[in-house]
């Protein structure tokens, strides 16, 4: 059964084709990055136009690179939910005309459920119920995972999410945009003493034990008052940030796991790319006996329309269809 996902949330556009909701036949993406660069930021307007400009070339790509034609299709699966309003009307009026022509069914799809679904597409499949990490530019959450389509979350910022944080306090610092990879590449430059104090205050230290709660508005307030103070420190800022970020991941975590007695753990979203965040946790896991499986290719664990199509199979079993006149919405509700 080969299905295909489209992706336009925010500022990748991709598609891709999955057979079975395990083999990923062709996967293509176009980012944005370049065009959002000099504004530090996605801009909304510019994300949408350019994938009213790619999306047509992507799909041509992905079904010469299968090998294989619409007709072909069991259903077509698109992000509806939740993203930039008008960068998910492309995607889904793409939706609406491949089911219209092909009389495909139509399933709509959580941004966040997907990410967390794309793991199905490696070796190891995660068992029900796991607990849902998701660390991305607008998310930093825990969810509880029961079935395709069934997961409630537990935990959530109250603030800026880490991928935001990371883009902003790379901005301070005169670094490239986004500012995952070059905060990760200057904090790989330095290397502190064994007696070095951590410039950086503990995130939510006071939070109660019964709390789940992200926050990292904090640290990059933190991270502006020490940069004012020492503009020459800017790897040894790097280095503290990531690790002051990932201690709060791994004490609300631990509390989740602690909560639910559930020790499966999917971790995605686009933070994931980080191999130093990949080492925190895969310690993480061993330290608590824990199953920790993420996407193991780097690519997955950005925006993409495999994981889009992934989870439309299974949602495809459960007869979860949608009509030509499903909505799309900024939020997941």
């Amino acid at each position: 059964m080969f299905g295909i996902g489209i992706e336009s949330s925010c500022d990748e556009t991709s598609i891709a084709i999955v057979e079975n909701g395990e083999k990923l036949h062709s996967l293509q993406i176009f980012s944005q990055i370049k065009s959002h660069a000099e504004f530090k930021g996605v801009v909304p307007e510019i994300a949408s136009r350019i994938h009213l400009e790619k999306i047509n070339f992507l799909l041509d790509q992905v079904l010469l690179e299968s090998k294989l034609t619409l007709q072909d299709l069991s259903y077509v699966a698109v992000t509806n939910r939740p993203g930039l309003i008008g960068s998910l009307m492309i995607g889904a009026n793409m939706a609406r005309c491949i089911s219209l022509v092909y009389n495909l069914p139509i399933i709509t799809i959580d941004h966040l459920e997907a990410h967390l679904s794309v793991v199905y597409l490696e070796d190891e499949k995660p068992n029900f119920p796991f607990l849902g990490l998701l660390l991305s530019g607008g998310n930093t959450s825990i969810f509880l995972v029961r079935d395709h389509g069934k997961m409630e979350l537990i935990a959530d910022t109250i603030d800026d999410a880490i991928g935001e944080a990371y883009d902003k306090v790379a901005n301070m610092l005169g670094l490239d945009y986004p500012g995952g990879p070059s905060v990760e590449k200057k904090a790989n430059l330095y290397t502190p003493s064994p007696v070095e104090i951590n410039p950086f205050p503990e995130i939510l230290k006071d939070l109660p034990r019964e709390e789940m709660k992200f926050s990292y508005s904090g640290l990059k307030t933190s991270v502006l008052y020490y940069f004012k103070k020492n503009p020459h420190d800017t790897e040894k800022i790097c280095y503290y940030f990531q690790k002051t970020a990932f201690a709060l991941i791994e004490k609300i975590l631990l509390r989740a796991i602690k909560k639910t007695k559930i020790k499966n753990i999917i971790a995605s979203g686009g933070v994931l790319a980080n191999q130093t965040l990949r080492t925190h946790l895969d310690l993480f896991a061993k330290k608590n006996a824990s199953n920790l499986i993420y996407p193991n290719q780097k690519i997955l664990c950005t925006d993409n329309g495999a994981m889009v199509a992934t989870l439309g199979y299974y949602l495809f079993k459960k007869e979860s269809f949608s009509g030509l006149d499903f909505k799309v919405s900024p939020s997941r509700l």
